[in-house]
């Protein structure tokens, strides 16, 4: 059965149709009855006129209806360019309710502006009723549809790598431990290990969308202990270039594409004008946006802390951006080595063969070319300290591995800085914080 949505009643002038959704509005006057019917799509006008006996039954069911109930309805769509809704009716034919709801609302979802986030979290199946929360969704994912179409277009393989690893992955730190019949075992903080194991079993390319966790006792906008990871890994390449010119071409193909369909919609309801990059994305390394900072903005640091971008640094990265490129997007590169997993590259001078990259003054992407030769990643690992735990995954490059690099985006940080939104509470469909576990 193919269901009718209020996006697909214009092609129904002068059919009967059935179509359901919640009540959205009533109002009861004394010769008509007008219900306003929502669904995911939009919303839709019934017109019910109380003189006409054979609606006697249709006004009995109005008169008992709550709004936020949901119906099921059948009628002939009219066109009727007087309804300010559209321009289009429904003329009800029947009337079922599908489900009742029986009592006031926690709060008025049309209107959040002085309903208390926590509150709002804690009914998040009432709160995602608002029309702007719900299409922080449908455009969220449709960036991640468009980012996958770039990546299925350039030969990519998508695979699914597990979540429950027996050994603390990466640094060894901020890990989940869960018991696992009997022993303990963790939530994988990444599937970096996973998509290097799949580099070394030559798929070539590769990407996942998956939850990724991080026990950080991090309470700020952009953190979360569980978010959603678009990563990315790929054979061959030449440099780390290669990694930064691929991430720059899927972001730009993926805005673009969003652009095209909600534009307009996300300047009418986040007053965010979306603003499709154009490539190549500009670079500069750590020490010149430091220098940059300071005689443009008058920012100062301590040499100490120009290993890596301040928060505060990270923000005039927007500004930077835009006064000395025109662009939204900023590529730091040359970090040191010392601040980054032991698994990225160094060149011969110990230099970082990675990056991280700003977008709206927010980190979006670490990426890098990768170690894959055995004797220089089994070195790193032991000047990090790590050993018995990364044993398994340096076995990967015992028997040959090619030149390979990648990166991740958290899609939850991604969405908040597309729309202006100041936490990623907002676009998880459930949050997930130090002290948030429910619902």
């Amino acid at each position: 059965m193919k269901r009718i949505r209020v996006c697909d009643l214009a092609t129904y002038y002068d059919k009967e149709i059935e179509i359901s959704g919640f009540i959205d509005n009533i109002r009861n006057l004394q010769w008509v009855a007008f219900i306003i019917l929502r669904d995911e799509t939009g919303k839709v006008q019934i017109t019910i006129e109380k003189s006409e006996e054979a609606n006697k039954e249709l006004i009995e069911i109005v008169n008992n209806l709550t709004i936020d109930s949901t119906v099921k309805i059948t009628g002939k769509v009219l066109e009727a360019p007087k309804v300010k809704l559209n321009g289009m009716e429904i003329i009800p034919s029947k009337i079922t309710v599908t489900s009742k709801s029986l009592e006031e609302l926690p709060f008025n979802y049309k209107d959040l502006a002085n309903v208390n986030l926590d509150t709002r979290l804690d009914y998040r199946f009432i709160d995602l009723r608002n029309e702007q929360n719900a299409m922080i969704f449908r455009i969220q994912s449709t960036l991640v549809r468009y980012m996958r179409e770039y990546l299925y277009n350039h030969d990519f393989v998508e695979i699914h790598t597990p979540k429950f690893i027996g050994a603390a992955s990466e640094s060894g730190a901020d890990v989940f431990e869960v018991k696992y019949f009997d022993r303990i075992a963790y939530l994988a903080q990444s599937p970096q290990f996973y998509k290097q194991m799949a580099m070394a079993s030559g798929f070539g390319n590769f990407f996942e969308v998956a939850p990724c966790f991080r026990a950080e006792n991090s309470n700020t906008s952009r953190h979360a202990t569980e978010f959603t990871s678009f990563d990315v890994e790929f054979s061959y390449i030449n440099d780390f270039y290669d990694v930064m010119n691929l991430e720059a071409e899927m972001l730009t193909y993926a805005l673009e594409k969003t652009s095209e369909i909600y534009k307009d919609k996300i300047k009418d309801l986040f007053k965010i004008d979306l603003e499709v990059p154009k490539l190549p994305f500009p670079i500069m390394k750590l020490a010149d946006v430091y220098k940059e900072l300071e005689e443009r903005y008058g920012y100062k640091v301590a040499a100490i802390e120009k290993t890596d971008l301040t928060t505060e640094a990270e923000k005039l990265c927007y500004k930077l951006a835009k006064d000395k490129f025109n662009h939204e997007f900023l590529f730091v590169t040359d970090y040191p080595a010392d601040k980054r997993a032991f698994y990225h590259m160094r060149d011969e001078n110990g230099r970082l063969l990675g990056y991280d990259l700003i977008w709206r003054g927010v980190e979006i992407t670490t990426g890098a070319q990768r170690e894959h030769r055995y004797e220089k990643i089994v070195a790193a690992a032991k000047e990090k300290g790590l050993g018995e735990d990364v044993k398994f995954y340096l076995d990967f490059f015992k028997y040959g591995c090619p030149p390979h690099g990648g990166f991740g985006i958290g899609i939850d940080r991604l969405t908040m800085l597309l729309l202006g939104i100041p936490s990623v509470k907002e676009t998880q469909f459930l949050f997930r914080g130090p002290n948030r576990l429910n619902p």
